[in-house]
């Protein structure tokens, strides 16, 4: 990994602002990802996200933290974070931006327990593989101390698959439409390709009842997004 992502957010914060990620996938064309997004307040969060934070209590893991805006909040609000990234750009303007507790880390990674394990925008991305998500349920799991949570949003992206008649075009005998390959390039620049996976609703409770997690739905986005709580 290059950690263009990570470079981006450093460039932001550092002043050098020139201009946005570019992002695609094997089913979408390119897409402009503003950075000032990536440092966006609580006010301009979704409500998606909104709702996540004001459900969080006690001790908590954001993973994926990016620029640390969530814990940011969080930390305001008087809670105990640790942020965990992949990204060592993400993690250096995190911890500038006077997040206490933030770690290079992959969550596969992570042993401590927690109250709250928060996954935010599209949380289900870092599964990468739908063979790969009872892994990460079990390890999340396995994190959680009694009566602990995870809040993880995600979206059915079926949608993406719509012709004009409202007719789809999944291929049946292709992986699970919701298995992405995930491409970001950065002043002229390209990131390693990664695998990033939507997972509608009704899987990831499937899934998590398969683990022993119990599986609820907080709130339904505008666009065929959604909030879980899993426990």
């Amino acid at each position: 990994m290059k950690d263009l992502f990570g470079q981006a957010l450093l460039d932001y914060h550092q002043g050098n602002y020139t201009e946005d990620l570019t992002t695609s996938t094997n089913i979408s064309e390119e897409d402009e990802l503003p950075l000032p997004y990536l440092f966006r307040s609580y006010k301009d969060m979704p409500k998606l996200e909104q709702n996540a934070l004001q459900l969080a209590k006690g001790k908590v893991l954001d993973v994926g933290c990016g620029a640390g805006g969530h814990s940011l909040y969080l930390q305001e609000k008087g809670l105990k974070v640790k942020a965990i990234d992949i990204s060592k750009g993400a993690i250096a303007v995190a911890k500038n931006r006077g997040v206490i507790d933030a770690e290079v880390l992959p969550v596969l990674e992570e042993n401590e327990t927690f109250d709250t394990i928060l996954l935010l925008m599209n949380g289900t991305g870092i599964f990468q593989e739908l063979s790969q998500v009872a892994t990460y349920l079990n390890h999340l799991k396995s994190l959680l101390n009694p009566q602990g949570q995870i809040l993880i949003d995600s979206s059915d992206i079926k949608y993406m698959y719509e012709d004009e008649d409202g007719g789809l075009w999944i291929d049946t005998n292709a992986n699970y439409y919701g298995e992405l390959d995930y491409f970001l390039s950065y002043k002229g620049e390209k990131e390693l390709p990664m695998k990033w996976l939507y997972l509608d609703f009704n899987t990831l409770y499937t899934a998590c009842t398969s683990v022993g997690l119990k599986c609820e739905l907080v709130k339904e986005g505008d666009h065929f997004d959604y909030l879980a709580r899993l426990s």
